[in-house]
């Protein structure tokens, strides 16, 4: 059970030392949003770039950019250790999974709550992680959609059929009070950004949030 805290949550201000408030946490997530395939315009490869050079902990890269199959490799080959592109933008999801786990790093799969699950199944075999939307995404604090946990259910059971260490993660109003609904669901990477960093503890907040995990686990 891994907790990713979003630093979408975080002081831009002061990014190093945000990392460093959560340095308990299995990764760090980095929103990457673009203004076109969201509404939103957040960081990109330069802030990675640095960011890589002083975080205590791996970096979740989260891209929500339209024409990922050019500009995500990229990401990849700075050294981010995950890297997550959207099913809706990609124009050859396969080759670009693969083309992500040559150059190091983790190969996701993110699909937004009106995406279906079941046109993507096939691809499991070049993925490492499948990412669940429980938002749509684009901004930060927006209320968790319950309404996708049967999705989580579907991609846990496709990734329990095939096997192999696929991790699922959900991304969204992931909070203390709905963490144990995800991951009675199937999930195991949860990505949250107020509730870690709108805590009075960053740390203790990531804590809290991976032993709910734990206790409520598939």
């Amino acid at each position: 059970m891994q907790i990713s805290p979003s630093i979408l949550s975080a002081d831009f201000a002061d990014l190093r030392s945000e990392l460093d408030a959560i340095s308990n946490a299995d990764w760090a997530h980095v929103d990457v949003m673009d203004n076109h395939f969201v509404p939103n315009l957040t960081l990109g490869l330069p802030v990675v770039e640095a960011l890589l050079k002083v975080s205590p902990i791996p970096l979740d890269c989260h891209l929500m950019i339209e024409d990922p199959d050019r500009w995500a490799p990229a990401y990849a080959e700075a050294g981010a250790q995950s890297v997550t592109f959207h099913a809706e933008a990609a124009r050859d999801p396969r080759t670009l999974a693969r083309t992500l786990r040559a150059a190091g790093a983790r190969a996701g799969l993110a699909i937004k709550p009106g995406t279906p699950w079941a046109p993507w199944a096939e691809l499991l075999p070049e993925l490492d992680m499948v990412l669940v939307m429980t938002v749509e995404p684009g901004f930060g604090g927006q209320s968790f959609m319950a309404d996708q946990m049967p999705k989580v259910a579907e991609v846990r059971a496709a990734v329990d059929k095939h096997g192999g260490q696929v991790w699922i993660q959900v991304d969204g109003g992931v909070s203390a009070s709905t963490i144990e609904q995800c991951a009675e669901a199937g999930a195991d990477v949860f990505v949250a950004g107020s509730a870690v960093y709108g805590a009075e503890s960053a740390a203790a907040a990531v804590d809290e949030l991976r032993a709910l995990a734990t206790k409520h686990r598939h």
